[in-house]
């Protein structure tokens, strides 16, 4: 085998124990998420909707009110920002929302929530002090909806869009909560 055949494989398996190192040590890529990814479609004759979030579990914790505080922006998951993306211009509590990708943030409160979709596209939810990174300044929509008390808990953090009566709405439901924000 001639020299340069030589080095090329001794600079691959370098390149390749770099990444297999990189993946274990720092990604951990083979490890599970604690709050999987998921994305959320929706589509109705030439409207399509989705939503790309990150899914965290209840655990037996107590989550509205202590793990997700009351009356502070919340990242809505966990991990990356929450992103709703529409192709048509949408009708939300009466407020315009264009066609565009948003990320979406909530403020929990007892009895009601504010919905806020924001057109800035953070890369994670939260700083380093675990504060969100959400701009007030780049607020599209804020919309108030009602807390819907279940009758049984949702364990996974859960986005879902529900056509069932002919209103489209986007819901998210977690521990004993549920909320339903109206989309035309």
């Amino acid at each position: 085998m001639n020299t340069f055949l030589k080095r090329i494989l001794v600079l691959l398996s370098i390149l390749a124990l770099g990444l297999l190192l990189y993946s274990v040590f720092v990604e951990n890529i083979f490890a599970k998420r604690l709050s999987p990814k998921d994305t959320v479609k929706f589509e109705l004759n030439d409207l399509k909707l989705k939503v790309f979030y990150n899914r965290p579990f209840k655990k037996d914790r107590d989550i509205f009110g202590a793990l997700v505080p009351f009356n502070e922006v919340w990242r809505t998951g966990a991990n990356e920002a929450t992103t709703f993306e529409t192709n048509k211009t949408l009708d939300v509590g009466g407020m315009t929302l264009p066609k565009g990708i948003y990320t979406l943030w909530t403020v929990p409160r007892d009895t009601i929530w504010t919905v806020i979709f924001n057109s800035k596209q953070y890369a994670w939810g939260v700083d380093n002090e675990m504060k969100p990174m959400w701009d007030p300044n780049y607020d599209v929509v804020k919309i108030d909806v009602p807390v819907q008390k279940l009758d049984s808990y949702v364990e996974q953090f859960t986005i879902a869009f529900d056509n069932s009566t002919d209103n489209l709405s986007l819901t998210m439901a977690w521990d004993d909560v549920k909320v339903a924000v109206p989309l035309k």
